[in-house]
């Protein structure tokens, strides 16, 4: 019996850090004795913010080491760099002739980054979210791991499926459902702990998982803790060490602190000092695999390579079934062949109006 297909990827704007690990990445090495797991380094989608194009290749490489490093096995999953598929942004294109725009103006990251970067608001942003469709359902992906923030993409991209269906009278893609690690799935920021970490908040906001152990004591040891008047409830800042704390330290660490903060003697300094001490402990494999990937742009080289090659017979298989639904030229060999199945293009909509 056929496993279910996987499909997740993270632009490349830096190192992966706690957030991207927790949020998505742990899911994918759990995923990949179930499914048959695809996962991208998707570079388009890092053109949609302010880039330095000098930046993006290296960032590539960077992020791959992390992926790896971090326990995706290119010989259970297959490994990609979306640029280097064109029938991502082919695909992209047919899907956004039935895309309303009224669709991708209520999601709520469009929004989010107009306010980020007034002054970089552009056709790309927009249509971030057909493009991400197009990424899953090109693959016929049937589950996609993803954090909070991006389920309204994905229910754009099943809401997409359906339109396309219905407008060419076929069925090719599943409607893709989200796997979202409900216990992981937000981690915070050390800075602005009220915010999901992330690396547009800086630096100091997050731990990468290539930091060295140095610089995640300074870190951690500068986090903030209580932002306001004492309550009640657990500050979010405090909440936030003791969640990554829960996550990386030992039971007898977390019992044992957790009690000191309820009787209210904790001092936070020790907090502090066990969370950084814990987290060192666990990334000490990630940052050892690392060095060696590091040395070793042979075996990268040839991870890409075959990852791609396996992805294009899949993504080539999908566009031929696309483009004859939609009536469009396959290639120099067929000009005229007749498309099958799209009597519904014609339709009482018409396909392609949007």
């Amino acid at each position: 019996m056929a496993r279910k297909r996987v499909f997740s990827g993270i632009r490349p704007t830096g190192q992966i850090h706690l957030g991207n690990y927790l949020g998505a990445i742990k899911s994918w090495i759990e995923l990949q004795d179930r499914y048959e797991c695809i996962y991208a380094i998707v570079d388009y989608h890092g053109m949609t913010t302010p880039y330095d194009p000098a930046e993006m290749r290296a960032n590539v490489r960077e992020l791959l080491i992390d992926y790896l490093a971090a326990g995706v096995d290119p010989e259970r999953s297959i490994l990609i760099v979306q640029s280097a598929l064109p029938e991502h942004t082919e695909l992209a294109w047919i899907l956004g002739t039935v895309t309303p725009v009224s669709w991708l103006e209520r999601v709520p990251t469009y929004k989010e980054k107009v306010e980020q970067h007034p002054d970089y608001v552009h056709l790309g942003l927009l249509s971030y979210g057909v493009l991400m469709a197009a990424d899953i359902v090109l693959y016929k992906a049937e589950v996609v791991p993803v954090g909070e923030d991006q389920l309204p993409h994905l229910e754009l991209a099943r809401e997409i499926v359906r339109r396309f269906h219905h407008l060419f009278g076929v069925r090719i893609f599943p409607e893709p459902q989200a796997l979202v690690q409900e216990d992981t799935a937000r981690i915070m920021s050390l800075t602005e702990p009220e915010k999901k970490m992330s690396k547009s908040l800086g630096p100091r906001s997050l731990i990468a998982l290539a930091d060295p152990p140095e610089e995640i004591r300074d870190k951690i040891m500068k986090a903030v803790t209580d932002t306001g008047p004492a309550g009640e409830e657990m500050s979010p800042g405090v909440a936030n060490l003791f969640h990554l704390l829960k996550l990386f330290g030992t039971e007898e660490e977390y019992a044992q602190l957790r009690a000191e903060y309820d009787a209210g003697t904790l001092r936070y300094v020790n907090l502090k000092r066990t969370l950084a001490d814990a987290l060192i402990r666990s990334l000490e494999p990630f940052r050892r695999r690392r060095a060696e990937l590091e040395n070793d742009p042979a075996y990268l080289e040839r991870v890409l390579r075959e990852g791609i090659r396996r992805a294009r017979v899949i993504a080539r298989q999908t566009m031929e079934e696309v483009k004859t639904a939609c009536g469009l030229m396959l290639d120099e060999t067929s000009l005229w062949q007749a498309p099958v199945g799209t009597a519904a293009a014609g339709g009482k909509e018409g396909a392609g109006t949007g």
